[in-house]
């Protein structure tokens, strides 16, 4: 359940970032609502992981799951550029993460 819980939060880190930058500096209410909802629960899911998961474990999956996550985001949503150093940078991430669940399972 813990692992389960992490990947959520880690969703949540993207819809967060996504809305915080759809809120324009907490300008508009409806994105910044979703930023202040979304950030509490994704903190809550990572603190319930962390009961049963190592912190160094738990917070890099968190983080990364977000980094990519919102890189992805920003491309597909906010048409941020597609270049071969940023793919390969968010490549670098996601083969961390797998190692990082491998050697912690």
């Amino acid at each position: 359940m813990a692992w389960v819980s992490l990947f959520i939060a880690g969703l949540l880190e993207v819809v967060w970032a996504f809305s915080m930058k759809q809120s324009e500096g907490f300008t508009r209410l409806v994105p910044s609502v979703i930023t202040f909802i979304t950030v509490i629960t994704s903190f809550a899911l990572l603190s319930f992981s962390m009961k049963s998961l190592p912190l160094g474990t738990a917070y890099m999956i968190w983080t990364g799951i977000g980094a990519v996550g919102a890189f992805a985001a920003g491309i597909f949503f906010m048409g941020e550029p597609v270049t071969l150093l940023r793919i390969l940078a968010a490549v670098l991430i996601v083969g961390g993460l797998l190692l990082m669940k491998l050697v912690s399972a």
